[in-house]
């Protein structure tokens, strides 16, 4: 890379066909705002400035973007897309280097294209525009290339002739140039055109004008999956968890169904992991190898030793650490809670706040108490401790390593190393009650019916 990147990030568009109080940037693909995909390919193609534009209506992308450590940019009111490139000028004033629109609602392009589009920069182009070649060209904007291949002018749908719209190569509407360039011919845009709107895309037909070359760079048409609906926005995702499957059965991971299992942004599994049909992963996962995700189970913001179990029914939540070779079963939950090596809770218990010793055992039905209702409170279980099924730990306490806590146990006292603890009422008998009761009801029921 020998010129200075900049980006300029468009997100100021209204997002009305959402039909959300959230602003459409800020809607996930993967667990991630698409705002946040933007930024953060920006970063990955060496811009050392980013400038995301916003619009009037949306103080909370200005909000989010400046979160992610972008300067913003206000365009108002909104004239089209050569307008909202405009508005970042000010903040691009002392940009030397090459500058590339982005779009905000469009989260899946990957840094390898964008490079590429820097690359026809450096390869002598003046203005670099990203193309793809969709199965339904539908009411995209047309590249026109000439003879030898170079693009000679876009033209928007609503303007083109029966010939141009029969093009199938296509705009995404990513475009790169010197940053001077730009902003140059962005100057002499005007809105003559169906919209009213100032095009960024004219800038192609300028530079042609001044006897400048265009390069169109080609990209897979997955990647530049534009969403402007909820249907767009559940085709990103769709797109998005393929890309995600096929990459981590291509690292070593076995998907056993894999059009069942869901990814976050950021899940990272190491191979010969075994992933069961069924399992969603929200954002920060780690697994390590050799672990087995059961079905059915959801994890999210949780660490899974090497050789660990997880499932099926499983449900990890943010905080859950699994040891190596340790065991979370069947309608289990974990949550801010640390497994050590070779721990096993193995169904229908609830562990909170607390952390588990090697080699303990945690009985089915067993609750870690941590909330009185106001604070969070933790428990800490000893190595080789065995928790009866049952047990009620009412935090903060603490059970000794090598204890035993007896079924049907409330905990609400440390329990000393290698100590039963034994805490409910002794079993009475009342000879005869159940024949009494059954007797009781059954005249009562008597009684009624001979009243109808």
């Amino acid at each position: 890379m020998s010129r200075t990147r900049a980006a300029i990030i468009l997100a100021a568009g209204q997002g009305t066909r959402m039909k959300s109080k959230t602003v459409k940037v800020l809607h996930p693909v993967g667990g991630r705002p698409m705002l946040d995909w933007a930024v953060a390919l920006a970063g990955e193609c060496g811009a050392a400035d980013i400038v995301t534009v916003y619009g009037a209506h949306s103080p909370a992308v200005k909000d989010a973007a400046e979160a992610l450590g972008t300067r913003t940019a206000l365009q108002d009111p909104p004239k089209g897309t050569g307008h909202a490139v405009q508005a970042a000028r000010e903040a691009l004033a002392a940009l030397s280097g090459d500058a590339i629109v982005l779009y905000a609602d469009t989260p899946l392009i990957t840094a390898g294209t964008v490079s590429r589009v820097f690359e026809a920069l450096e390869a002598g182009a003046s203005v670099a525009v990203l193309g793809f070649e969709p199965a339904d060209p539908a009411a995209y904007g047309r590249l026109i290339t000439n003879e030898v291949g170079d693009l000679d002018r876009i033209v928007e749908f609503k303007d083109a002739n029966a010939a141009e719209r029969a093009v199938g190569l296509v705009n995404s509407g990513v475009l790169a140039a010197p940053a001077e360039l730009l902003f140059d011919l962005l100057g002499e845009v005007t809105n003559d055109n169906a919209n009213g709107e100032y095009y960024l895309t004219d800038v192609v037909g300028l530079a042609r004008i001044r006897g400048l070359r265009a390069a169109v760079v080609i990209a897979d048409p997955d990647e530049v999956l534009g969403v402007n609906s909820r249907a767009d926005l559940a085709a990103a995702e769709a797109a998005f968890q393929a890309r995600m499957r096929r990459q981590m059965m291509a690292d070593g991971v076995t998907l056993l169904a894999p059009e069942t299992v869901f990814f976050a942004h950021d899940t990272q599994i190491a191979r010969d992991v075994v992933i069961e049909p069924n399992v969603v992963f929200g954002p920060g996962v780690e697994i390590e190898e050799d672990a087995v995700i059961h079905a059915h189970s959801h994890i999210a913001g949780a660490r899974i030793g090497r050789g660990a179990h997880a499932g099926p029914f499983a449900r990890l939540r943010p905080g859950a650490e699994l040891g190596a070779g340790s065991k979370v079963g069947n309608f289990v939950e974990i949550k801010k809670s640390q497994l050590a090596e070779g721990a096993k809770v193995s169904h229908l218990t609830y562990i909170g706040d607390a952390s588990v010793g090697a080699n303990a055992n945690v009985g089915a039905g067993t609750i870690t108490c941590n909330y009185d209702g106001y604070d969070k409170h933790r428990t800490v279980i000893g190595a080789n401790a065995f928790i009866g099924s049952n047990t009620c730990l009412v935090a903060p306490v603490t059970v000794g390593e090598g204890a035993f806590t007896a079924t049907g146990t409330i905990v609400t006292q440390d329990v000393p190393a290698a100590a039963l603890c034994l805490a409910r009422t002794p079993q009475t008998h009342k000879p005869g009650w159940a024949a009494r009761f059954h007797a009781a009801k059954q005249a009562r029921k008597s009684r009624k019916d001979s009243q109808t």
